[in-house]
């Protein structure tokens, strides 16, 4: 009988599906940093400012660890820069959720309006000032180990594929469009939904650019996208309702325990929702991308994090004065002195950062560069000094783009032209080593 011939192939099958043991003990330590604030919102309990602040900052962090390990893993069966694109976009869902719901809130209380735009400005500046140039040295500092080895030329460059064009060409854009913002002195609706527009864009490109390089994967990521398929697909859906129901739960207790817990450590609470949300939400992004640098993967982790930018400036800017509105807000925005002051740093710093990578190189100078001015911020915290230094980052901005003038009109154009199907596969090191123009 067939049947007792079986039960090996069955036994077989049961191993290849189960899930491995290094990556379930991950998502169980996870669960349980999560498993207190779950507990403490069903049953309604009361915390003081500071606990809350604790205790749902670990869950989001949790959620943000799970969500990130899902998406990177989706990418075995999404290939291509709209693999990075969604990539991006899930890695960011928990900075979404505190930032929405203080525009969502500030529709029906003025007291919630000057945090609506606050994580999402501080998100974006520690995103270029802190994650790109970490990014580029990390893995410039393994590629250079490796020529010291080989007995090579040292890279000075991190040189991103010709692909990459079309993200660079999108935030180039964008950049542009956000310096309209603190001009405008608000963010109308109508401008929201054109910035959603630009996102709905970038995804149908980067949908039509098509990769046929195998997709590498580190830590838990790889433990799931070694996985049957099925198994894998259902895993990576399991994790992403998980990660999503932490995350709902935790974003409200959190973004208000951010402002109370301000008020009683007597620090800024707008310091604390610029800047301690952004570090919950971004550290597993960061973790990411470092560990795709530590194996010679800095070109894709700087694809990923450029496709962050993408997405924060125009899908969540855009999503801003819709939440405002859908809050009981007016139909736009609006600004106050301070915000105007932040957009004008940021965008400026955007621009900066497009100049920068224009030529499709990251020269490490520049890095250590772009980390020096993000520093800054923490020192200069007057409203003339923050001025002074948007104003000497458009300055920084307009040199490298004259010195990168060939690169501006293929980079604008980059969103409008057509793609080739088959892109060139990201390098797994800096490339251009002794080149002049690196």
């Amino acid at each position: 009988m067939p049947w007792p011939r079986s039960l090996p192939a069955l036994a077989r099958r049961d191993r290849e599906d189960s899930m491995p043991a290094a990556l379930v003990r991950r998502v169980v330590f996870c669960i349980a940093l999560a498993s207190p604030a779950s507990a403490i919102r069903l049953t309604g309990t009361e915390l003081s400012p500071v606990a809350g602040l604790l205790i749902f900052g670990v869950a989001v962090v949790a959620a943000a660890f799970l969500l990130a390990w899902a998406a990177e893993a989706a990418q075995k069966d999404i290939s291509g820069a709209l693999a990075i694109a969604l990539l991006a976009l899930i890695a960011v869902l928990p900075e979404y959720a505190v930032d929405l719901y203080y525009a969502f809130r500030s529709g029906s209380d003025p007291e919630y309006l000057p945090f609506a735009a606050a994580n999402m400005t501080g998100s974006n500046r520690l995103l270029l000032g802190f994650g790109w140039p970490l990014v580029v040295i990390v893995a410039l500092l393994v590629v250079r180990r490796i020529a010291r080895l080989d007995g090579s030329a040292a890279p000075r460059a991190l040189r991103l594929p010709r692909d990459r064009r079309l993200d660079v060409g999108f935030l180039a854009i964008l950049a542009l469009v956000a310096l309209a913002i603190p001009v405008m002195g608000e963010i109308p609706l109508w401008f929201g939904i054109g910035l959603i527009g630009v996102f709905v864009a970038y995804l149908w490109r980067a949908s039509k650019v098509h990769d046929d390089a195998d997709e590498d994967f580190v830590g838990a990521a790889a433990l799931i996208a070694g996985l049957p398929q099925r198994t894998r697909r259902i895993t990576v859906v399991t994790l992403f309702v998980a990660s999503a129901t932490i995350i709902l739960m935790a974003a409200e207790p959190f973004a208000e325990s951010l402002v109370a817990a301000g008020t009683t450590l007597g620090i800024d609470s707008y310091f604390l929702v610029q800047w301690l949300a952004p570090l919950a939400s971004e550290a597993p992004e960061f973790l990411i991308a470092v560990m795709f640098a530590l194996r010679g993967k800095g070109a894709a982790a700087i694809a990923t994090l450029i496709a962050s930018k993408v997405n924060q400036w125009s899908l969540l800017v855009g999503s801003l004065p819709a939440a405002h509105f859908l809050g009981g807000g007016a139909n736009s925005l609006p600004l106050d002195a301070r915000q105007v002051e932040e957009f004008t740093l940021t965008a400026t710093q955007t621009l900066m950062g497009v100049a920068i990578i224009l030529a499709l190189r990251f020269h490490w100078l520049s890095a250590i560069g772009l980390a020096a001015l993000f520093a800054l911020q923490f020192v200069i915290t007057d409203t003339t000094g923050r001025y002074v230094l948007s104003a000497i980052q458009t300055v920084i901005a307009i040199g490298f783009l004259i010195a990168h003038r060939r690169d501006i009109l293929p980079t604008l154009a980059a969103p409008f032209r057509r793609l080739p199907q088959v892109h060139e596969p990201l390098p797994r090191e800096p490339v251009g080593a002794g080149s002049k123009r690196d």
